[in-house]
C-alpha cells in the first residue's frame, strides 16, 4: 500500500505509547504508523494490526541512550523515503531509582534518554516533517511546583550540570528528582522550540505540544525499580486510580488506555487538557 503519510512514535511498544498508536492507526489508515522501542518482545505491531485488522503499523528499534543509534535510526527513515512525517510522538521515559547511571555517550541516563536522545531524534528529523506537523512531547505534571503529585521539585542548575553530574550527584538529586528535572527540560525545550519554529518557519506550520498524561499507574516506567516497587506501580496501583487522584490531589490519574488517546489524537481528533480527561497540555 502507498501510504499518504507517516506517525512517529517513540516508547510506542508498552504503556501510553502502545495505546496512542492503536488510537492513531485507527484513524488514519492512511498513514504508516512506526513505533519505536529498544525492543519489542511482546510483538506490539503485530498485535495493533491484528486489532484493528489493518496492516500499517511497523516496528524500527530505537535505543535514544545510544545517540549513534539515533542517527542511524534517522539516516534509515530518510533512506527508506518514507512519506513526510505528520505526526511525531515523542513519548519514550524512563526513570532510574538509586545511584545515577549514564548512557554509552556518558550523559546521565534519565536526562540522555528523556530529553537529549528525543531532541536529537527531533533535529535530525525536521527536514522530514510535513508542513502542519504536530510533535507531541510526553512530559509531566511532576515538573510544576504548584502541582501536587507526590515527586520531588525538580532542580535544575544547566544543561551541563545535568548530562555530567558531579561525583556527588546522586546524594542530594534522587532517581525521582532527576526524572523530575527532564520533564522540567521537555517542556523547557518544548517553549523553545515552538518560538524557533514560528520565527523561523512560520509558513511551514509545524505545531509543538507538551502534554502531561497524567499519573498512569501499570506503565513500564518504573521497570528500572527494585521488585517491589515494580509489584505495587505494575499490579497493585492500576486497581486503586480513585484512591490515587485523592492522594495525589488531581484528577488526572489515569490508566494507560486512556491517556494514550489523549497523545493519539494528533493523528486525528484533537483532545485538549481537562476536557475528557485525557491528560493536559502543558
Amino acid at each position: 500500500m502507498a501510504y499518504k503519510s507517516t506517525i512517529l512514535i517513540t516508547g510506542g511498544t508498552s504503556g501510553l505509547g502502545y495505546y496512542a498508536a492503536i488510537d492513531m492507526a485507527r484513524a488514519c489508515p492512511d498513514s504508516e504508523v512506526i513505533i519505536s522501542s529498544r525492543t519489542d518482545k511482546e510483538q506490539a505491531a503485530a498485535a495493533i494490526n491484528k486489532t484493528l485488522g489493518q496492516s500499517n503499523v511497523v516496528y524500527a528499534p530505537l535505543d535514544l541512550g545510544d545517540l549513534a543509534q539515533v542517527r542511524t535510526y534517522a539516516e534509515r527513515f530518510a533512506a527508506a523515503q518514507r512519506p513526510p512525517i505528520k505526526a511525531l510522538v515523542l513519548n519514550a521515559g524512563l526513570q532510574f531509582p538509586g545511584e545515577v547511571k549514564t548512557t554509552i555517550d556518558g550523559l546521565e541516563a534519565t536526562f540522555g534518554i528523556n530529553h537529549v536522545g528525543h531532541a536529537l531524534l527531533f533535529h535530525l528529523l525536521v527536514p522530514h516533517l510535513a508542513d502542519r506537523a504536530r510533535v507531541v512531547v510526553t512530559s509531566s505534571g511532576t515538573h510544576d511546583p504548584e502541582q501536587t503529585t507526590g515527586m520531588p521539585l525538580p532542580i535544575y542548575e544547566s544543561a551541563e550540570a545535568l548530562a555530567h553530574p558531579a561525583p556527588d550527584f546522586s546524594a542530594s538529586h534522587s532517581g525521582r528528582q532527576r526524572y523530575t528535572t527532564s520533564k522540567l527540560c521537555n517542556v523547557l525545550w518544548t517553549y523553545a522550540l515552538a518560538r524557533r519554529l514560528a520565527e523561523k518557519a512560520p509558513e511551514r506550520g509545524i505545531t509543538v505540544t507538551a502534554m502531561d498524561p497524567g499519573l498512569m499507574p501499570g506503565t513500564g516506567l518504573g521497570r528500572e525499580a527494585g521488585a517491589v516497587g515494580r509489584f505495587l506501580f505494575i499490579k497493585v496501583l492500576p486497581h486503586a486510580i480513585p484512591l490515587l487522584r485523592v492522594l495525589v490531589g488531581t484528577p488526572n490519574v489515569h490508566p494507560p488506555p486512556v491517556s494514550g488517546g489523549g497523545a493519539g489524537a494528533v493523528g486525528g481528533r484533537r483532545r485538549r487538557g481537562g476536557e475528557r480527561g485525557y491528560g493536559q497540555v502543558l
